[in-house]
């Protein structure tokens, strides 16, 4: 099952996934072509919606210790891979600040109880450093004594996620890789290895690939992006709260962006009024500089995600392979799946996967 020297690739699916797979293939010398159903600025791609936080810590509260793994192979190869790309992109290693009002202190104390679970786990992972009002301010001199306590993860980032989709671009036409916008595809339209066809095709659509992955579903979710000019935040900042836990991760120049909602439905519609008031609001009751803020877009998107919450990679069909179920935590395990599929295109295999626990699905009939 391993790949050839100058092999002829094809990647569907333009999205994050898509663009850092096709990158890293012309990278390795292989002839790129890209299909990809929207437009060139990856409106149809979750990955513009999102905030780009990178914080395997954090995110253990809601996830497998796999995925945050992942998350930690990811915030040390995002500076390797940023690094490559011909335009400037954001990145910033600052750690998240976690935050909570004192009515929501129990749930703060079994948000803190997870994050101590993590780092017996996993003790590779910077622990979570207790912080009183005093602490926060120092931190976050933006906050002030706004916050009793807190919880700060050292060593998480972010990144700028509309900056590193045209950075990914950029370095995919430097790289002359064929890209076709506007170009609905899927792996049934090719015969790898046959005569005039690809030798390996790459299913990283998301949502588009329902239809050949029936688990695949969406996962809807609100953002904002506001200016707050009034507003300065150094890191990410979360909100512990017992419905909906808000984010703030500002970006260069006092934009923020601003997050919570995750609804288990399908629905592309504009944000609801009540959404927009509640991402605002609770945004407002961590700032009040962001009662001035201007709101510059509110975005709907769908996660693609599996049954189980987790990440997969399926090879249906000799020298096709399938890339999804990122969900929530695209940017952060972004680099992990990269490198696995790559181990798996080069190997046959991938160490990195089972580190990982990541489900690799390999019927008998494409192990030849």
């Amino acid at each position: 099952m391993t790949v050839s020297p100058d092999s002829r690739m094809l990647v569907i699916g333009a999205g994050l996934m898509g663009r850092l797979l096709a990158l890293a293939l012309a990278q390795a010398g292989h002839r790129v072509e890209v299909h990809e159903a929207g437009p060139q600025d990856a409106t149809g791609s979750a990955a513009l919606a999102a905030a780009a936080m990178l914080a395997p810590l954090a995110e253990s509260a809601v996830t497998e210790a796999g995925v945050v793994r992942m998350g930690s192979h990811g915030l040390k190869r995002w500076p390797e891979l940023i690094a490559q790309l011909p335009l400037p992109t954001f990145f910033q290693q600052n750690g998240t600040l976690i935050v909570w009002h004192r009515q929501d202190a129990a749930e703060a104390s079994r948000f803190a109880r997870q994050m101590d679970s993590t780092a017996r786990a996993m003790p590779e992972l910077p622990p979570a450093q207790t912080l009183d009002g005093a602490a926060i301010a120092a931190l976050e001199p933006g906050l002030g004594q706004r916050f009793e306590h807190g919880l700060y993860l050292p060593g998480e980032g972010q990144l700028d996620n509309r900056q590193l989709l045209a950075a990914l671009q950029q370095a995919l036409e430097s790289m002359k890789v064929t890209l076709h916008w506007n170009s609905p595809r899927s792996p049934e339209d090719f015969s790898p290895g046959a005569s005039g066809q690809p030798n390996w095709v790459f299913d990283c659509r998301g949502l588009g690939a329902k239809p050949q992955w029936p688990g695949v579903r969406g996962v809807r979710g609100e953002v904002l992006r506001v200016f707050a000019p009034e507003v300065t935040l150094l890191r990410p900042v979360r909100l512990v709260h017992p419905r909906y836990p808000l984010y703030i991760a500002p970006k260069q120049d006092h934009i923020f962006v601003i997050g919570a909602t995750e609804i288990e439905s399908e629905d592309m519609s504009p944000a609801s009024v009540r959404s927009a008031l509640e991402l605002l609001s609770a945004a407002y009751s961590v700032h009040s500089g962001f009662a001035e803020a201007r709101l510059l877009e509110i975005s709907t998107q769908c996660r693609p995600t599996l049954i189980d919450n987790l990440p997969a990679v399926r090879l249906t069909a000799p020298h096709t392979i399938q890339i999804n179920g990122l969900y929530r935590h695209g940017f952060l395990i972004a680099p992990a799946m990269l490198d696995v599929v790559m181990e798996l295109i080069q190997n046959g295999h991938s160490a990195l996967a089972d580190r990982f626990n990541l489900r690799v699905e390999r019927p008998a009939a494409v192990m030849a």
